[in-house]
């Protein structure tokens, strides 16, 4: 398949050669030779209208006769009407979905309407769409060509910017052109880019010149070159529309010239000038669908219009017609469009309305009937809200919105107004678009006479506040939602609390209008807390009220059964603050770190299976903590490498390396993890200050400066935070014990006691046995240091049982026991070299060579050679997976894995994956 039309030059031009552009050529040229070669290639072209982005495109589509292409262009008229773009792009390999990974081809038939019921998530849907092309691509190299992408609707935009932020050796070539600072541009930030702006005045002249058939004066031309800016559509329609006289210079250019902004002045004096009948057709051709010639016939038919009546627009140039008939140039679908009045705009609208299928194409009929219908009709409006929920069922939450918006502008009741704009308000949330939100919010107002309505508005404006970054606001605002509704809806009540706590352990003492422990005493009291059949959430939120409000001891059984619960619970659902967070400070906060590691293997399986991907970023944070725990940094830096990769390709902004902080301080890398701390202090929430804090004392625990790591977890002690209070008490003890600090020790041990024996696991009561040896430094310390490694020793935690061993060898070379002290040190060593804590290692090195032992540094293994993206494909491939189930984890194609592993058994020198292993388990 070729290129289809040129919508950027008059008939007959687009043979001409292209003037200018050599540099743009040569990117272009270079892009469609990668793919030709098997690899991948993306570029943004940005340009004012008429800048030639068309034909740039045109040029790379037509010079590749080995390469399949293919080509659509945004539509203005489409640009509510989700994954309609998409659907154009995709429809060469329908028959192919069925073929598709069922995660994925469910994700793309509910996109595309083709089943009812399955909910579209837009990661999925972009996945498919990947596998898609890719497949394609195996047997043909292939070019997707995307020319307005500014009129694309949303949904569509999402998953092309996904697809080309994963494609690398797939053989497929992504084009895109879009005006600058459009309506979803920022879903392509990070994809390379290309301006294109006016041509330089030497090349803007020649193309003039041979736009003009009789003479041109070079005065004449060099007005109408820096008139035009060098634009090459202005210079290509004014050597057309000037008169010879004015061309010549015998008669004078008009002022300003009639190019307008968007040159569309200029294409309605084009337009109005033929007959009314051929006009009326091109009103139904810039709002029909492209593609469908079948509608626009038939509403041509509709309106009694005969298919001559095309002739004259061809003729003038204003269409073309190859393979279906367009306009020349999409500037001129705007002009006429825009150029009609609203009474044409409703009748063409309500023609294509009739003529569409109510079953196929149920949702554009219910948009045309809304465009074609003024005033209020509550008819109209129910159906446009069926429409929305037909949309909302595929993932087409853009789409939605915008159904809804308009069905409460056609709404009579006030009431009913009030429910859709409340809804409306939802799906904008959904999509991001906090300030719009907030308007439908402001609209719904004076309707909000209904408790659970006005309650759930107060919750989505919540959810659009924390978007919008004011956090501390919003568990205020959820609590009074939840307590208006405790009688009339107790699980929506429950649900709005949950979300309120979830934020404000985030937020924590920073909270406005409520603080953390009067919003646990009003969960507490709530009546809607009495459930008869509970779930994860309800648990949770009950034992996270019960550890603030009353305290820890009672809240221990209520977080592991809510932790256990997890693992059963069928209503799982990531709608609010990820649940691997909450989880995890509950795990840390009773030192349950089989629970804790369950439950993080559930919701990363969860999460993988559902594409909820903006939650997974938490959810591979978490994973990596306890990676870390056990020991094994190759594999936590490789989540953390997915985590950034993640981020990038979901188009999320990034919070730099910060996630990166527990890492760096247990890898010993001093500059660095100081300089994230100083960035953590300035963030907004203090549970990160608090996460930093403490990462922060590992590190100068390690280093063995005891007073600055005191300093770094004195505050969060005293602020006894859930998660983040309990996990630092040991770290306390060992500080406050090795510099002189035993006030502060004995306090932490205090805690520490009541709270490991109230947990009563194998993590706390082995963190516990080892403060009490810090502390007591008697002839009973031996047995504590014995205990506590035995009790580590049962747990995930390694990083604490090669602590353990540490403590007890400096212990024991202290006093003066060498020969005791010298197996357990070179364990230490062992172990905190072996994983890579580099600063505790050299700890452990040092006290060794005390006791008459110098071991030898080991040798960084060659596995540090790889990328990161090369290290999460090895770490998989070493673990078993096959190409099919990496490619899944990382959303990436298969023939991306091929290509990373050929390149990673290059570097390493292997040709096994069995010899995999051995390479990375050491590799810090």
């Amino acid at each position: 398949m070729t290129a289809v039309m040129s919508l950027g030059l008059p008939v007959g031009a687009r043979d001409r050669p292209l003037i200018g552009r050599i540099e743009e050529q040569h990117v272009l040229t270079g892009l469609v030779a990668g793919v030709r070669e098997g690899l991948s290639g993306v570029l943004v072209l940005v340009g004012e209208p008429g800048t030639g982005k068309t034909r740039l495109l045109d040029q790379a589509a037509t010079g590749c006769p080995d390469v399949r292409v293919v080509r659509i262009a945004g539509v203005e008229s489409e640009v509510h009407l989700g994954f309609a773009a998409l659907h154009r792009l995709l429809r060469p390999w329908s028959p192919r979905i069925e073929s598709l990974p069922t995660p994925q081809r469910d994700a793309l038939r509910s996109a595309f309407g083709q089943v009812a019921g399955v909910a579209a998530d837009r990661y999925l849907v972009g996945m498919a769409a990947l596998t898609l092309l890719a497949d394609a691509a195996s047997v043909q190299p292939l070019l997707c060509v995307v020319d307005d992408v500014q009129w694309l609707d949303r949904e569509s935009a999402g998953a092309l910017a996904f697809v080309a932020r994963r494609l690398h050796a797939e053989a497929v070539g992504l084009l895109f052109a879009t005006r600058p600072r459009s309506d979803g541009s920022a879903l392509f930030d990070g994809l390379p880019v290309m301006a294109v702006s006016g041509l330089p005045d030497r090349d803007a002249g020649r193309l003039l010149s041979t736009s003009v058939a009789g003479r041109l004066d070079d005065a004449v031309a060099a007005k109408i070159v820096t008139g035009t800016g060098g634009n090459p559509l202005a210079l290509i329609e004014l050597a057309r529309t000037l008169t010879a006289e004015q061309l010549s210079g015998r008669a004078p250019l008009p002022s300003p010239l009639p190019v307008g902004p968007l040159l569309e002045t200029h294409f309605l004096q084009q337009i109005q000038s033929l007959p009314a009948d051929t006009r009326t057709l091109l009103l139904v051709v810039a709002a029909a669908p492209p593609g469908d010639q079948s509608l626009l016939w038939r509403a041509a038919g509709h309106l009694g219009i005969a298919a001559s009546a095309a002739d004259t627009a061809l003729s003038a140039g204003v269409l073309t017609h190859h393979d279906s008939l367009d306009f020349r140039h999409p500037l001129i679908r705007s002009a006429v469009y825009r150029g009609a009045d609203a009474v044409e705009r409703r009748s063409i609208h309500a023609a294509l309305a009739a003529v569409s299928d109510p079953d196929r194409d149920r949702d554009h009929r219910a948009w045309h009937r809304a465009h074609a219908t003024i005033g209020l009709d509550e008819e109209v409006a129910a159906e446009l809200e069926r429409a929305s929920e037909h949309a909302r069922s595929r993932g087409g939450h853009a789409e939605q919105a915008a159904f809804l918006s308009r069905a409460a502008e056609l709404t009579p009741d006030a009431r009913d107004q009030a429910a859709r704009l409340v809804a409306a308000a939802h799906a904008y949330v959904v999509v991001g678009e906090s300030v719009a939100a907030r308007e439908m919010l402001g609209r719904a107002e004076p309707g909000l006479d209904r408790p659970v309505l006005r309650a759930r508005a107060r919750q989505i404006r919540a959810t659009a506040e924390l978007y919008l970054g004011r956090v501390a606001a919003a568990p205020a605002i959820l609590l009074e939602a939840a307590e208006s509704i405790a009688d009339l809806d107790p699980r929506l009540s429950r649900k709005m609390m949950f979300e309120a706590l979830q934020v404000a352990l985030i937020t924590y003492d920073r909270s406005v209008g409520v603080t953390p422990q009067g919003l646990a005493r009003a969960v507490l009291a709530s009546p809607a807390m009495e459930s008869t059949e509970p779930t994860f959430s309800d648990l949770l939120l009950n034992a996270y009220a019960t550890r603030i409000a009353v305290g820890h001891r009672p809240a221990v059984p209520l977080l592991r059964g809510a932790l256990e619960a997890l693992h059963t619970d069928g209503s799982l659902a990531e709608d609010g603050l990820p649940l691997a967070a909450v989880s995890m400070f509950a795990s840390e906060d009773v030192w349950d770190d089989e629970g804790g590691w369950r439950a993080w293997k559930r919701l990363e399986a969860f999460d993988r299976e559902n594409g909820a991907l903006g939650a997974l970023r938490t959810t591979l944070m978490v994973g990596s903590m306890w990676e870390l725990r056990a020991g094994r940094f190759s594999a936590a830096g490789a989540l953390q490498d997915e985590l950034a990769d993640l981020s990038s390709m979901i188009g999320q902004p990034s919070s730099g390396d910060i996630q990166r902080i527990e890492l760096l301080a247990w890898s010993g890398r001093e500059a660095e993890t100081r300089a994230l701390a100083v960035a953590a202090r300035t963030g907004s929430t203090v549970g990160l200050v608090d996460f930093a804090s403490n990462c922060m004392a590992v590190l100068e625990l390690s280093l063995g400066r005891y007073a600055e790591a005191l300093a770094c977890v004195l505050p969060s002690f005293e602020a006894d935070r859930p998660g983040t209070g309990t996990r630092s008490l040991h770290e306390i003890v060992e500080a406050g014990v090795r510099s002189g600090d035993h006030v502060a020790a004995k306090a932490a041990l205090t805690r520490l006691e009541e709270r490991a024996l109230a947990a009563d696991t194998a993590w706390g009561l082995g963190l516990l046995t080892r403060c009490r040896a810090l502390m007591v430094d008697d002839e009973h310390a031996e047995r504590l240091y014995r205990e506590s490694i035995e009790l580590l020793g049962h747990t995930r935690i390694t990083t604490e049982t090669a602590r353990s061993h540490l403590l007890f060898g400096e212990w024991l070379l202290r006093r003066k026991r060498r020969s005791d002290a010298r197996p357990e040190l070179r364990t230490a060593y062992e172990m905190f070299t072996g994983m890579g804590a580099a600063a505790f290692a050299e700890r452990a090195r040092a006290e060794l060579s005390a006791t008459g032992e110098h071991p030898r540094k080991r040798t960084a293994p060659n596995a540090n050679a790889l990328t990161p993206r090369e290290k999460q494909i090895a770490t998989l491939a070493a673990s078993g997976a096959t190409n099919s189930e990496i490619a899944a984890r990382l959303f990436l194609s298969t023939s991306t894995i091929e290509y990373h592993l050929n390149k990673i058994f290059r570097k390493l020198d292997i040709t096994s994956r069995r010899k995999l292993a051995p390479l990375l388990q050491n590799a810090p």
